[in-house]
């Protein structure tokens, strides 16, 4: 037999052999098509998954730009920090140096017409047991919009009187100590805790106040002294309220004009005079005029209270009163590119007050004022001031050359 006759016999398979291979590669291609079939479906599931990181991916990436750009919406980019301090020195008598005050701001806007405002203050530089100064709350309330022209707010807030009581950071008053008629009478810094509103007439430059809050707390152990009877809203008696209420006027620029009344039933807080055991009923009413025109300032502020009852008319305190003027001029003041925007002011305030003017014995107090600010910039000043004090009754005049710097943010 030839060679390649014979190789091609014992190279066909038979009938049986070639459905044994054919069986084989059927089975080989059902198990191909699977995997195939499972490597497409996680080939999908991988894209599906990738899409949504890539998605994550941008969002976050969004997130982050917004956030460079603009702050976020985060609540750090609605909370607000501000304050003011004030270093002074006093000559004379006294011959002491004091950080007066040291105050810090904080405010949080909740939403475009609902907000927080607080105001924290040490003043002397220390405070505790036995020290000289104090640590206070001297404002934290809520406020809200209602409408275009007005608010409403809750919590505890400085009272709507006078001039300095509501604005009173360093750079916004001449002088290194605050004006003696607005802290001994109405007495500023005054707040209390309750309700309030206020708002604007329109466009008509009027605006006004209105408050019910906690008052004072007078009495014989005191003397019926205003300034002693602030509560400082700290575990404050409750038993009489206060109502307060203020009409102003800016409509004319560079003139503000104000005037106010409160009125509190009970300043005794129940207890009574010492007497009659009746109540002492307390008005206060304040006017004020704060001007500015081509660099010339005047400020004039006069405030009187009236108390009812038995024993404070005795003490001749059922009248204190007082009065302010204070005429002043400031310009430009630049220093080259070092200090382009300084200016310099000087000042004089003649104050008149009376804590016990019911009794109409020359109990009265004059201090006149003279000195000078400088404003480096806006919010910085330093100050120097020369006061003269004596009593409507006589004696020897108090005299002191002052120094002081302050600044607010």
């Amino acid at each position: 037999m030839h060679p390649l006759s014979a190789l091609a016999d014992t190279a066909t398979p038979d009938m049986a052999e070639m459905w044994r291979v054919i069986q084989a590669q059927q089975a080989e291609i059902d198990r191909l098509r699977g995997e195939l079939v499972g490597t497409r479906a996680q080939a999908v599931e991988t894209r599906e998954t990738l899409e949504t990181t890539v998605q994550h991916v941008e969002a976050v990436a969004d997130a982050v730009e917004t956030s460079s750009a603009s702050g976020g919406d985060g609540w750090w980019n609605k909370t607000s920090l501000g304050g003011y301090g004030e270093l002074h020195y006093e000559g004379g008598a006294k011959d002491q140096i004091d950080f007066h005050r040291f105050v810090l701001f904080v405010g949080h806007e909740f939403t475009d017409n609902i907000r927080f405002h607080s105001e924290i203050e040490l003043e002397h530089a220390i405070a505790g047991n036995g020290k000289v100064g104090e640590f206070e709350l001297e404002q934290a309330y809520l406020e809200m919009d209602v409408g275009k022209n007005a608010q409403v707010f809750g919590g505890v807030s400085l009272i709507p009187v006078g001039i300095i009581n509501e604005t009173h950071e360093p750079p916004t008053f001449y002088g290194v100590e605050r004006n003696a008629v607005e802290k001994n009478i109405i007495p500023a810094t005054w707040w209390e805790g309750g309700i309030g509103a206020r708002g604007n007439i329109g466009n008509t430059g009027f605006s006004w106040d209105a408050m019910f809050s906690s008052g004072l707390n007078l009495n014989a152990n005191n003397g019926y002294k205003i300034r002693s009877g602030r509560n400082k809203v700290g575990k404050a008696e409750f038993n009489s309220q206060a109502y307060s209420a203020r009409l102003g006027y800016s409509g004319i620029l560079g003139i503000s004009l104000a005037a106010s009344i409160y009125y509190q039933p009970d300043v005794t807080q129940g207890v009574g005079d010492t007497i009659t055991g009746g109540d002492v009923s307390a008005t206060l009413f304040t006017v004020s005029a704060d001007t500015r025109f081509n660099g010339f300032g005047l400020r004039a502020l006069y405030s009187h209270w009236n108390l009812d009852g038995a024993d404070v008319n005795l003490t001749g305190r059922d009248k204190q009163s007082g009065f302010y003027l204070e005429p002043s001029y400031k310009f430009s003041l630049p220093m080259g590119d070092l200090l382009p925007d300084a200016q310099f002011g000087v000042f004089y305030r003649y104050s008149d007050w009376d804590n016990n003017a019911g009794l109409n014995n020359q109990s009265g107090q004059h201090r006149n004022v003279f000195g000078a600010n400088f404003w480096p910039i806006e919010d910085i000043v330093f100050k120097i001031d020369y006061i003269s004090e004596s009593k409507e009754s006589g004696g020897p005049t108090k005299n002191s050359v002052n120094l002081g710097l302050g600044y607010q943010f």
